[in-house]
Parts: structure tokens; sequence; C-alpha cells
């Protein structure tokens, strides 16, 4: 039997078994369809290049990275070897924590305007009825382009994801006739189909909806956050009401010692802009941020 002469040498093979990783991950978590299967060729590539060290590649090229051992490169593959290790590990978790954060920011964004539509069909508000619900239309659209091949890790075993989607779907696509011209009391109704399939949804995916709330509430914080950076205590109390809306949501669900020092946080840093006190704004912001943060680490 011939045996290969290898043309790769430690540093190279240190770096395709990186790659592998890293793009194994990319498939695992982060992309689906056709994007998955084409990373998941790559890190299968890599890998087996870097265990035989040898590129069929690099011969046409008349290309060897086989290279003398020297204290340079010796440290320089600890380097990429301490890589691969944290991409095994942290990459791992925070590739499943922020998949799952992203796809919660996703769904609120999805949610927020059929809130909002469900809302205005039971007040009779035909008018702001048809704005969100052309805006419920356009951000279903884009939730299901992105989720159709796609899941995060979170909703890997959900085997009814799509069919409940196909569900809210068909009732979003059903409810324009009575959002256009009908009869908004029961289209109200009709969109209230929609609530328990999302809650079931999240429920069996280990979304609670604290966890739901902490991200919609996020959003509503990031502006409180952007203004006492900027020192803007005009802006802060603008961006206060919306914060402050969706907090009570939050507090409706859980309002426990850890959500009151975001609400204390909070109104303190309302507290600040209304009495003028721009420099303490950022200072305040940041402690808000903190307190958010650490529940949502925790809780979310």
């Amino acid at each position: 039997m011939v045996k290969m002469a290898k043309n790769m040498g430690t540093t190279d093979r240190l770096l395709r078994v990186l790659v592998a990783v890293l793009s194994a991950e990319a498939a695992y978590f982060w992309v689906g369809g056709v994007w998955a299967y084409a990373l998941y060729l790559l890190a299968g590539l890599m890998a087996a290049t870097a265990a035989f060290g040898f590129c069929l590649l690099y011969v046409p090229l008349r290309l060897n990275t086989v290279r003398p051992a020297s204290r340079t490169r010796t440290a320089l593959a600890a380097v990429i070897a301490f890589a691969i290790l944290s991409a095994l590990t942290a990459g791992a978790y925070y590739s499943a924590f922020f998949t799952r954060k992203f796809f919660l920011e996703d769904f609120n964004r999805m949610n927020q305007p059929y809130k909002q539509t469900l809302f205005e069909t039971g007040q009779g508000l035909r008018a702001e009825a048809n704005a969100d619900y052309d805006r419920l239309v356009a951000e279903h659209r884009a939730f299901m382009d992105k989720y159709r091949t796609y899941r995060p890790y979170a909703l890997r075993g959900d085997s009814q994801f799509a069919a409940d989607m196909e569900r809210v779907e068909g009732i979003i696509a059903a409810v324009e006739p009575g959002i256009r011209s009908g009869n908004l009391a029961q289209t109200h109704k009709d969109l209230e189909g929609i609530r328990p399939i999302y809650q079931e949804m999240l429920k069996r995916n280990g979304f609670s909806m604290l966890a739901v709330y902490l991200v919609d509430f996020h959003d509503a914080m990031e502006g409180v956050l952007d203004a006492a950076a900027a020192k803007d205590a005009a802006r802060v109390q603008s961006a206060y009401a919306e914060a402050d809306a969706r907090l009570k949501t939050v507090e409706e669900t859980a309002n426990d010692a850890e959500i009151q020092a975001i609400r204390a946080a909070l109104d303190d840093v309302l507290s600040a802009a209304k009495d003028g006190q721009t420099d303490v704004l950022p200072d305040l912001g940041a402690k808000l941020k903190a307190k958010f943060v650490k529940v949502y680490l925790q809780r979310g």
C-alpha cells in the first residue's frame, strides 16, 4: 500500500480543525436549508484534510506547509488549539443562548403589531387596525421566511412549529376582509385564535412568558439608555413612556425583588431627567442595564 505523503504542517491542520468546528456550529445553530448543508460539507472537508495532513488542491499548486518545528510555530499552534477548545465550549453555549434570544426578538417584532391589531379591532378603531394589520402581515411574512427552513436550537425538536405558523398565517389572511370593511367585533374574536397558538408554542419549547416580556421590555429600554448616554433629559422622558408600559407587562407576570430593582433603576433615570441632573444620566442608565442583564441571564 502506498503511503500518502503529507503536505500540511501542524499550524495548517489546526487552522482547518478550527474552521471545521466553526462551520459545523454555524450550520447547527445559525442557518438552515442549503446553507447548512454547504457548511456541514465544508466542515467535513476541513476535518478530513486535517486528519490526513494532505490537501489534494495543494498538489497542482505545488504547495507544502510542512515546516520544521520552532518556538514561534509551537506558540501559534497552542493559540489555535485554545481557539478550537473555546469554539467547542463557549461557542456552543453562546450560540444556543443568542439564537434563543434572537428568536424571541423576532417573535416580539411580529407579535407587537398583532397585539395592536387585536386591541384596535376590539375597540372598533378601523383606521388604526388597518395600519397595524399591514404591519402584521409584513412582519409575519418576514418571520415565516426566516424560520421556514431554519430552526434555532431551542426549537430544534418542535415538530409542530411549522404547522402552527401555517395556522397563524391562515387566520391572518382570513381576517383581512373584516379588517378592511367587515365586522370588527367578529374579526377581533377571530384574531383571538392566534393567542393560544403562540402561547402553546412558547410553552412546549421552554420559553416562559416572562422571557418574552423581558425581551419586549429590552427593546423599549434601549431607547431610554441611548437617551441617558447622550445626557438628553427630554428624550429620556419621551422614551420612558413605552419602557414603563412594557415593564408593567413584566410586573404582571413576576414582580419579585429583582424585577422591582429594574423598576427602581428605570424610575431613577426618569427622576434625574425631570430634575435636570443630566450628568448622572449615563451612570444611572448603566445601572439600569446591569439590573436588567442580571435578570435576563438568569431567567430569560
